[in-house]
């Protein structure tokens, strides 16, 4: 991927969301919480650390590389991004007429919204985001896009979407387009994406022989590829680990806060 352009792009999208930001917060004081440019910010940062960087060189070298790219965009940047609420700052970074051009695109009968709120479904999203994974490790589709760059930048496009419709029913950034799934549910939802997760990364530390053509001529194509597989489990595994633990200190915070106080539990399905 050229490094110019990426972080051109980058430098781009942040640009317009510190313009959207700062017309929120001339609206109201609270309508942005102060927080969430930085969450912008370390997202966008991600993205280019993975994208332009001498990271993305060693990716065409060594399998590890490329499989700690992907764990970089897709468990970091991804979930950073969207918790700063993009889609709200970069709508107010349009003129008057973008805005309303872009409002009667979400309105509820509108197929685009009807087409998201379909995407972002627990199920819907959790098939969707582990099929797009496994599907661009089948050997024949990895090797494509290791051999030729639009279709690198397509599945390097693949995984951006994927993962953002996986995190979409865990940080429920706005537009809300559905309700949010309640915390036992977000609970299952990331515990079963993890075993998932981790399962791609343990058959490749498992792996007695290279899978992919553009590693396998290395001398430690095997160790290589090992390495790879426990970037994967690991560092993915902990990210999503995380969220595991926030969502059982959620439920514990308002299980106890419930008993404590004798008062209503707040509402399952409020975002996080």
């Amino acid at each position: 991927m050229n490094t110019g352009l990426a972080l051109a792009a980058l430098a781009l999208l942040f640009a317009a969301y510190a313009i959207g930001w700062c017309r929120l917060a001339r609206r109201s004081a609270s309508a942005v919480a102060p927080w969430r440019p930085l969450a912008a910010a370390g997202g966008l940062a991600t993205f280019g650390l993975a994208l332009a960087s001498p990271l993305s060189e060693a990716a065409h070298q060594r399998f590890a590389a490329h499989m700690l790219q992907h764990v970089l965009m897709m468990m970091l940047a991804v979930p950073l991004v969207l918790s700063s609420d993009p889609f709200a700052a970069l709508v107010w970074a349009l003129p008057r007429q973008g805005r309303a051009a872009v409002g009667l695109l979400l309105t509820r009968a509108a197929p685009l919204r009807r087409l998201a709120t379909f995407l972002v479904a627990p199920t819907v999203a959790w098939v969707l985001s582990a099929s797009v994974v496994w599907l661009w490790h089948v050997p024949a589709l990895y090797d494509l896009a290791l051999e030729n760059e639009i279709w690198h930048v397509v599945e390097h496009g693949a995984f951006v979407m994927g993962a953002a419709v996986f995190w979409w029913p865990i940080v429920t950034p706005a537009p809300r387009v559905r309700r949010p799934p309640a915390d036992g549910a977000r609970l299952a939802y990331l515990v079963l994406a993890a075993v998932v997760n981790g399962g791609l990364g343990v058959l490749f530390a498992s792996a007695t022989r290279p899978f992919y053509a553009a590693y396998a001529g290395a001398p430690d194509a095997v160790d290589d590829q090992a390495l790879g597989g426990v970037v994967m489990w690991a560092v993915g595994s902990a990210v999503e680990m995380v969220a595991i633990l926030v969502v059982v200190w959620r439920i514990l915070a308002r299980t106890g806060s419930g008993a404590l106080t004798g008062t209503r539990a707040v509402r399952e399905n409020e975002s996080v």
